[in-house]
């Protein structure tokens, strides 16, 4: 039987704990003593099942050091609620039940110290895209994974650009010729083709956070004589226009590991761009913040969003006040950039709006 993957990565994690939450884990009532995984199922919807918070799932995944591939799951694979002491684990029968599940994480526990340190983290690795089970919708967030970018206003002006189209024409699109000025396009490389979009500054710092590289298309390099080279189009989302950008295409067409965490130490930001939206964002939406890698977002990182709260005029001591903040929903990200970052949004009980603050979750978000 051909076996579609989802892959638990284990890591043993020492001294610091994997989530800033000390609380124990929050099983929910309801949650499953078995549950078989189902084709379409996501890491998100597996976690839920088990957990109040489900970005928590890394620690009660136990991953079976014994068996010849112990970090994968597979549609029909039965996962056991199991209990040792006072910590509730999940883990695959393997046909030992709870009893062989329990020798196998004490086992793994040992190998951290006596006092249990050593923990298993769990992360997704897409194999074949079209059948592996991933950690949230990729059907949603397949086109930011490869195609969008977000970068500086240097890096994007020094790379080089459409000069002409096919019989000098102004616009062209698939199957024509264009004509790129710059350097390093090596004969027979793909590139990708790319336009500025908008632009993000800090809604508090009013820091700019970089452009939007908005995808024209891509095509690959035919010919090249000094620094003039014809790229053959091959695809494309609109027409193609002199002084378009020209990127390589990235090595990561699509983000290979992540699951859900905690961003312990990712200051509380907000939300700069809805994609897809003129409006507001709501369920399964992909959302832009203001936190990027340098300020250590990673990919899997799920954030609490807050509406924030509405300015309203003090008619006794005759000002303004800004109301709280009101939780909203959860989102994960799923790319990061240097300055900001792409997430998908997961829960939403009301609606979510660009400027709306996210933070670090806490236990009920």
């Amino acid at each position: 039987m051909k076996k579609l993957v989802l892959i638990a990565l284990a890591s043993t994690v020492f001294a610091a704990p994997l989530q800033a939450d000390t609380t124990p884990v929050d099983v929910k009532a309801n949650a499953p003593e078995r549950y078989t995984v189902k084709k379409g199922d996501t890491l998100w919807d597996i976690a839920n099942r088990y957990l109040k918070d489900a970005w928590r799932w890394p620690e009660i995944w136990q991953a079976n050091q014994k068996i010849r591939n112990p970090h994968l799951i597979f549609p029909g694979d039965s996962l056991l609620l199991c209990h040792i002491q006072d910590r509730a684990i999940v883990a695959v029968d393997e046909g030992g039940g709870c009893d062989e599940v329990i020798a196998n994480f004490t086992n793994s526990a040992s190998v951290g110290g006596e006092s249990g340190q050593g923990k298993l983290s769990p992360e997704i690795r897409y194999e074949e895209l079209s059948v592996a089970i991933p950690a949230i919708p990729l059907q949603v967030i397949r086109a930011y994974l490869s195609d969008s970018r977000v970068m500086g206003a240097e890096e994007f002006a020094k790379a080089p650009y459409v000069v002409s189209g096919e019989s000098k024409r102004v616009i062209t699109g698939q199957g024509d010729k264009v004509y790129i000025r710059g350097t390093d396009m090596p004969l027979g490389e793909s590139f990708g083709l790319y336009r500025k979009g908008l632009r993000y500054d800090d809604p508090d710092t009013k820091e700019f956070l970089g452009f939007e590289a908005e995808d024209i298309g891509s095509g690959t390099i035919t010919a090249v004589e000094g620094d003039i080279a014809t790229l053959e189009v091959s695809r494309t989302t609109q027409e193609v226009r002199i002084e378009d950008r020209v990127f390589a295409n990235e090595a990561r067409a699509v983000t290979p590991i992540f699951y859900p965490s905690n961003p312990e130490n990712v200051k509380s930001g907000r939300i700069v761009r809805i994609m897809s939206s003129l409006g507001n964002g709501g369920l399964n939406s992909v959302i832009v913040l203001n936190r990027g890698e340098r300020d250590g977002v990673k990919q899997g990182h799920t954030f609490a969003l807050y509406q924030r709260g509405g300015l309203m005029r003090d008619r006794v001591k005759d000002g303004l006040v800004r109301l709280p903040s009101e939780r909203a929903g959860l989102a994960m990200v799923f790319r990061t950039f240097n300055k900001v970052s792409y997430a998908i949004i997961l829960r939403a009980s009301t609606a979510i709006s660009i400027g709306d603050e996210v933070r670090p979750p806490i236990s009920g978000d």
